[in-house]
């Protein structure tokens, strides 16, 4: 599919209370993700200090909502000015690089968050030599390197022109879809996507089977697990996947309507809101990520106390996740 075959008109966005409502998403995300991520930081950073291992993850996802965060203004203005990207297609380019690689860094350091916390449960004892803060780090590295470097390859191969259209200032709806680009979605859907949430269901089916045959642990400790468990499968569920399906649905659309110029531009017309609306759903994974994940986990939520109440007494001594204390005390601690 030749995209010099098609007119400018092949999706037609026009002025419309949409951009409105899609800016107010971001506005929404950008204000709450932005509190959030700060009030949580430095209590995050203090369990860094404390070697606990989930609490090198963590900081890492914040640092990422972080990043996405700063670069938002950026895309509510885009959305103001009713989908027209006034500052060039570097900073196009440079926008999406950051939206993108968040959501996968997102994605991937949820995994390493839920496979640590499995470990932690099936396997306390045999896991504990390698479950600490260089192992984390380790692992972060390497989920920013692959994540970035994988888009940051497709930036320089599109030569940073094709998530700009330069004769309808658009960013990132550029029409048709290049090939290249609807290969590289199937990818990001399969290894971005589907084979996290494969590997989250397993981790949390072990956990809570687990958390289920425990007699000796109580039933507020088995509610914050479940919680837990629930909370990240609803992140998936409300923030990526929506997202990923449509993602997924124009890709094979592409190959299906590749001789049929008028149907496949009838499609991305009709799909451009629903599509537009689940990326803008997409970033409101910054706010819920340090929600989840911190303000229901124990030790962060008590060093926000005594951050924020100024309670220097009573700072306990802290050790690294699941160290010598037993199996229904890790438990807790997971949250």
């Amino acid at each position: 599919m030749d995209k010099t075959n098609f007119n400018l008109t092949c999706v037609t966005i026009s002025n419309s209370p949409i951009s409105d409502f899609l800016m107010g998403i971001y506005i929404l995300a950008f204000i709450l993700g932005l509190a959030f991520n700060l009030l949580t930081l430095g209590p995050i950073v203090q369990q860094v200090r404390s070697q606990n291992a989930l609490g090198v993850f963590l900081l890492n996802l914040s640092l990422s909502d972080l990043l996405y965060i700063f670069t938002m203004p950026l895309w509510i203005n885009y959305y103001h000015r009713d989908h027209h990207w006034s500052l060039g297609s570097l900073s196009c380019s440079v926008a999406g690089f950051f939206y993108y690689s968040n959501m996968y860094l997102s994605i991937y350091l949820l995994c390493c968050i839920s496979v640590d916390r499995c470990l932690a449960v099936t396997y306390p004892l045999r896991t504990k030599a390698f479950r600490n803060v260089r192992y984390a780090w380790v692992l972060c590295l390497v989920v920013c390197v692959t994540v970035m470097s994988g888009h940051g390859l497709v930036l320089f191969k599109d030569n940073l022109q094709d998530a700009h259209d330069d004769a309808q200032d658009r960013c990132y709806e550029t029409y048709p879809m290049p090939q290249p680009v609807a290969l590289f979605n199937l990818l990001r859907v399969g290894i971005g996507f589907l084979l996290p949430l494969l590997v989250l269901g397993l981790c949390y089916w072990r956990i809570l089977g687990q958390v289920k045959q425990s007699e000796g642990l109580g039933e507020q400790a088995k509610r914050k697990v479940r919680l837990l468990s629930f909370g990240v499968i609803g992140i998936f569920s409300v923030c990526f996947a929506p997202y990923h399906l449509l993602l997924l649905t124009r890709s094979l659309a592409y190959y299906y309507y590749h001789m049929d110029e008028k149907m496949y531009c009838q499609f991305e017309q009709k799909m451009h809101f629903p599509f537009s609306f689940t990326l803008a759903l997409s970033s409101l994974n910054s706010v819920v990520d340090p929600v989840l994940y911190v303000l229901v986990s124990n030790g962060v939520r008590e060093d926000m106390r005594l951050c924020f109440c100024g309670n220097k007494q009573g700072q306990r001594e802290r050790e690294s996740p699941l160290s010598t204390e037993p199996w229904n005390t890790h438990i807790t601690s997971l949250i």
